[in-house]
């Protein structure tokens, strides 16, 4: 079976395990305090509906500066679920706006990745090339580790900022910028959303929807070297197998000449 093959299956079979395992300790984990909720239903009910008939702790979320924020969470693919379009026409814009947006979003990300990569790697070049190195070139396995790096200085300095703003916990705010720069989104952490943050803080509104699109501007140049990197690995190994095949096959033909 081809190397490729082999890696691909493995990808597969790694990708359900990791599911599997996911979702044994995400059971574990919390079970017990989905029953123990489940059991506070009728007063969280009552709970909820009260707080309906009080104005939102966020404040306006439609301004400007909220309607922004929503944007930016509809083309990213965040999608944090603090905020939702009530009306029919607004609803139906959200659609539209999703369907171009989203796709641009995702090229724009890959250009920058590229292009932060490429200077990233001219840079480092210039770097070894300064040091005096024998070998100048930029490896791979460099870029990778100068990207993962990146993301982590880029989490942190996140988490340092939200964990002022929002009074969270350094790990509660790196849990945020983690949960967003993936875009995975869960919406149980949410910056902006306290003391009408949307309406009375605007240099750290600026900073979080700066901090968002850089982050994810980061997070996606790491992601597109690590895909640059399989697929690397895959070319290498066509090659490789083509080249094994052409041997061998040069082998066959001179024995055979040899026979006759």
């Amino acid at each position: 079976m081809k190397r490729q093959n082999v890696r691909t299956l493995a990808l597969i079979a790694c990708t359900f395990t990791y599911l599997l395992v996911g979702a044994a300790v995400f059971d574990a984990l919390e079970s017990g305090a989905e029953t123990a909720e489940r059991r506070r239903l009728e007063a969280k009910s009552l709970e909820r509906v009260v707080l309906k008939l009080k104005p939102h702790k966020a404040g306006v979320q439609w301004k400007f500066a909220g309607s922004f924020y929503f944007a930016i969470t509809v083309i990213t693919t965040i999608g944090y679920g603090h905020a939702a379009p009530s009306t029919d026409g607004g609803k139906v814009f959200c659609m539209l706006y999703a369907l171009l947006g989203i796709p641009l979003t995702l090229v724009m990300f890959q250009s920058l990745g590229e292009r932060i990569n490429t200077f990233v790697r001219s840079l480092l070049r210039r770097l070894k090339l300064q040091l005096g190195m024998r070998r100048p070139d930029v490896s791979m396995a460099n870029m990778v580790a100068i990207g993962f790096l990146a993301c982590v200085a880029t989490l942190c300095v996140g988490a340092a900022a939200f964990s002022h703003y929002e009074r969270w916990s350094f790990f509660q705010a790196y849990y945020y910028c983690f949960i967003t720069l993936t875009t995975i989104g869960f919406g149980d952490y949410v910056a902006l959303q306290k003391d009408q943050a949307l309406q009375t803080q605007p240099q750290y509104v600026a900073f979080s929807f700066v901090y968002i699109l850089a982050g994810l501007t980061v997070i996606g140049a790491f992601l597109n070297l690590v895909v640059l990197r399989f697929m690397t690995m895959n070319a290498e190994d066509e090659r490789r197998d083509a080249e094994h095949r052409a041997l061998a096959a040069r082998d066959g033909k001179s024995g055979n000449a040899a026979a006759t």
